[in-house]
């Protein structure tokens, strides 16, 4: 029956900004009315809600105010660096220190995350291949190291 997201809303200051920060992630905006603005995250299969108004105030909780973009695993490595060339800083992800790109070998997703100008945390996640020997490992590990050890494989190679 379920086949994906449909769509997912988040909070903003200034449309006309926000707008233009995801359209600078090469999003296109499918619609906009008083206020709202649907941004295609695939077009044609599911959209981004952006709404104009004071609960952008709202305190950042992971429940809320977070969106995660798929990504080709093998764009992860260069992701903060595509990041930085749009003028967007990657942020450490929980009490981590690193920017750089992380592997949750338990989740087999790897994942880097950033925010829009309103505070909304986003984040670049992928599918990530993992051995057997690594399905119950819950440290995050290092995408560089990740890819030392165990190799640049997609999660449909094993």
């Amino acid at each position: 029956m379920i086949e994906g997201i449909y769509e997912a809303h988040l909070p903003v200051k200034d449309l006309t900004r926000s707008i233009q920060f995801y359209q600078n992630l090469g999003l296109e905006l499918a619609w906009e009315g008083e206020g709202i603005a649907f941004i295609w995250i695939e077009k044609h299969k599911s959209w981004l809600g952006l709404w104009e108004g004071a609960e952008y105030l709202t305190e950042y909780h992971p429940s809320l105010r977070h969106v995660a973009f798929r990504i080709p695993f093998e764009e992860m490595e260069n992701s903060v660096n595509w990041l930085l060339n749009k003028g967007i800083e990657a942020v450490p992800f929980g009490n981590r220190t690193s920017v750089q790109p992380f592997v949750r070998p338990n989740q087999g997703n790897a994942s880097v995350y950033f925010k829009d100008p309103d505070g909304n945390s986003l984040e670049f996640m992928s599918f990530v291949a993992v051995p057997g020997e690594f399905k119950n490992e819950c440290k995050k590990i290092e995408m560089m190291k990740w890819v030392e050890v165990v190799g640049l494989k997609r999660e449909r190679d094993i």
